[in-house]
This record gives C-alpha cells, structure tokens and sequence, in this order.
C-alpha cells in the first residue's frame, strides 16, 4: 500500500478514504481499483457498489414478489437518425476459397432451411419456455455470475435489474444506456466479450459515460429484449449493441446499433460518435428539467410564503377576534350588570312605596308614651322623628328606609348600649321588638351606618 500510495495525488487519497468511509470496504486495493474504473468518479462509484451491494444482498424471491417491474416508458428504436453498424464477415479469399464457397452455398442453404423449418414445427408443438418472463432481475444476476465466472473482473458495471428498471432510471437521470445482448456459443461474442468487453479502456469509458445493462439472449429477459430490438429490424449478428437516450419527443431513442465482433477502439469510437451527436439533445433536455425544477421550486417557495402569509393574517384574525370577543364580553358583563342594578333599584323603590303607607303618623310631642329618636346618617345630617313606645322598631326602619338622606342598605347602632339596634324585618323575624322591650323608651340617639360604603 506504501508504494501504490506514491502514485496516488493528494486529491485521489482523500476520495479513496473518503470511499472507504463510505462503502465499509476494509480492502483498499478493491477500493482503488473500483475508484479506477470509475475514472476517480466518487459518486457514480459509491452509486455502483451500492446499487450492487444491495441487489446481491435482496432474496430473488422477495424481488418477484414485492418489486414489480415499472412500466416501459416510450421507445423509438428505429429513429431515421439511427447510427448503425453492422461487421461483415470476411468474404472467401483465393480461387480455392472462392470454389469451397460456390460449392458449399446450396448445402448451406437447405441445411439453414430445413433446420428453421423444424425449428418453426417444434415450435408450434412445443411454445419457446423464453416467452414466459418470470424472474427478469435472476435472469440478468445469472448472467453476470457466468460472465465473472468466464471472463474476470475487469469488467463494466453491469446494471443489476430488469431491463424495464434500466431504461427508466437511464430516463430519470438523463444518462445514456448500452444495452448488450449475449449468445451462447456464438465466437464473436465470446471474442467480444475477451478481447473488447474486458479491455481497460472500454471498462473506463463505459463506466464513466453511461449506464450497463447486459443478459443471455437464451434467458426469458434477454430473449424478450431481442424480440423489441427486432420487430421493426431484424438482429443479424452478435454481439449486439444498442446506444438508448431520451430524445426531445420525450422517449427513449435507440441512437446507435453495434451488431457484430468490434475491436477496442472501433468499439470507443463509435459510441462517441453517437453521444457527441445526441449530446445537445441531452443537453436541451436536462437544461428544461433544471428550468421545470427552478419553476416548481419558485413555487413551492411562493406557496409556502403565501400560506405562511395566510397563517398569520389568520393569526392576526384570530387575536382581533379574541379582542372583540374579550370586548363584547366586558360590554355584555357591564349591560349585565347595570340591569341587575337597576333591577335591584326598581326592588328597592317598588319596597319603600309599599313600606311607605306602613309607617305610623308621627304622634305628638306632648302625647304620652312617645320615644324621640335622633338619627345621625352616613352624609352627617341630622334627622328626628318621635314614635310610640308600643311601636315596633320596624317602623324605625322603614321610616330611615324611606327617607332620602339615608342609604338603602344600612344598620342602625347605638352608642349607650353598643350595638345594633334589631330594627330590620326579615323571613325569620318578621315583627321586631317594640321600642320599650329594645330599651329605648326616652329620647335617644342613634347613628345610620351604610353597609355598602
């Protein structure tokens, strides 16, 4: 590690500990070498190892059951722009060659016939158990077991899901996808995938400029991806390639097709051919998608200023509300108030005038048995009314209750004895004593004490 170290800039050991942080990988020459092949790209590595790490991890079983694929979204796959290239096998060189293939060419026709025929017969008995798509993440898993197995690790990263989850993601993030469909036993492809696939060169472009979806066209979803490519242009050879982007009609365009065994740089050339003329598409697209962004976050932030304005205009509502309330609740409490007062006013006049009439004629001075009664009141006047000794001292009370100088709510004391005077009729003692039994049977002085000052 030391001396792969001294290779390493300063800003390539902070990413590689900075990946290492990331993923939980202890090994640092699996984590250099992932970072290599990523082209020192952090994010599309941790993206990769991740993605890998969690699709190795997740049961197929749970994958077929819970994680239905997502709906294809539209495809173009024959655009009239369509880069497309087809290797053609060398033809026979020499008289003999040429004699050997004039001399072959009706055997090998009939043998290609005959044996399509009873290719199309069993068929027809027996349906191709490849049209039955079943588990579309296992077949694509089952292929890059094998392809690890037979070809190495240096390798593209392969997008581990259905081809459905590939074009959609490929979609969703504006990124091209190579698409790779592999024959059993076909030379080309093995070559193919020896010599070109596994190549440094290829791997570092690939992984760095698009995404990588590849399976056997002897599985159910490799076949079913072959039958899309073919429907409007037959697959004549393998390997076959197909460059998917999103174009400006908003679908999925096939913008360039490989059919055939190509070398490394040929391999390279090509897709940079087909990116450089539908990177502007791209990029029209990505600029719109920011813009629609930009657009939608304008207006989540004016939303939320709107309703956070409307919050507190209704805050505002509310506390002017409360007040008002709080107002006319006082107001009411007061209105309330007053006419229990003058109620209490009205009760206090409708007794004098009924007590009124009840008061004895003051009898005269020189008349026998009178008791002078000399009353002192709350505003420091003084008052004096003569009554019976036989009367009773409610009289005495209606009479101060009556006079506009005393107070409704009063008590009557003396000074010699101290105390009240029982002078107030009540429910309990309708009839007071009488003057002579309270001891007040000569001229007296008593005082009006207000109980409501």
């Amino acid at each position: 590690m030391a001396d792969d170290d001294v290779d390493l800039s300063p800003e390539q050991t902070e990413k590689l500990i900075h990946f290492q942080d990331l993923t939980m990988i202890e090994d640092i020459e699996r984590c250099k070498y992932i970072l290599e092949r990523h082209s020192w790209n952090i994010e599309s590595a941790v993206t990769d190892t991740l993605y890998e790490r969690d699709v190795a991890n997740a049961p197929l079983t749970a994958a077929r059951t819970h994680s239905p694929e997502p709906r294809m979204p539209s495809m173009n796959l024959t655009p009239r722009d369509q880069h497309v290239y087809v290797t053609v096998s060398e033809g026979p060189r020499g008289v003999l060659q040429w004699i050997s293939y004039a001399f072959m060419l009706p055997f090998r026709f009939f043998f290609t016939t005959f044996i399509d025929i009873i290719k199309f017969a069993y068929r027809l008995v027996w349906p191709d158990p490849r049209q039955n798509v079943t588990d579309p993440v296992g077949d694509v898993l089952a292929f890059i077991r094998k392809f690890k197995e037979e070809y190495g690790q240096n390798h593209p990263v392969f997008y581990q899901g259905a081809y459905s989850q590939a074009v959609n993601d490929a979609k969703r993030e504006l990124r091209f996808l190579l698409v790779y469909l592999h024959e059993d036993g076909n030379s080309d492809s093995i070559l193919f995938c020896q010599n070109t696939l596994c190549n440094s060169s290829v791997v570092e472009f690939i992984n760095s400029r698009m995404l990588f979806w590849a399976c056997n066209v002897t599985s159910p979803e490799g076949y079913r991806v072959l039958l899309s490519v073919s429907r409007t242009v037959r697959v004549r050879k393998f390997p076959f390639l197909s460059l998917i982007v999103l174009r400006e009609n908003n679908s999925m365009t096939a913008v360039a097709r490989i059919e055939g065994r190509v070398d490394p740089p040929e391999l390279i050339r090509r897709l940079e051919r087909a990116i450089e003329v539908n990177e502007h598409a791209v990029t029209s697209i990505r600029l719109d998608r920011e813009r629609l962004n930009a657009d939608k976050v304008l207006r989540e932030e004016q939303d939320q200023a709107y309703y956070a304005s409307l919050k507190a205009d209704q805050e505002k509502e509310r506390k002017k509300k409360e007040e008002r309330d709080k107002v006319e609740q006082e107001e009411k409490r007061q209105r309330d108030k007053a006419a229990e007062w003058d109620r209490v006013l009205m009760e206090r006049e409708r007794r004098k005038s009924e007590v009124r009439d009840l008061i004895p004629p003051e009898p005269a001075a020189n008349q026998e048995g009178v008791v002078r009664i000399m009353l002192t009141v709350p505003s420091g006047a003084h008052l004096e009314r003569r009554f019976l000794k036989t009367h009773s001292l409610k009289y005495l009370y209606y009479f101060i209750l009556c006079h506009n100088q005393c107070p409704d709510d009063f008590k009557v004391l003396s000074n010699f004895p101290k105390g009240e005077v029982p002078c107030h009729p009540t429910e309990d003692n309708p009839e007071p004593p009488t003057f002579m039994q309270a001891g007040l049977d000569k001229s007296v002085r008593l005082f009006v004490h207000d109980n409501e000052a």
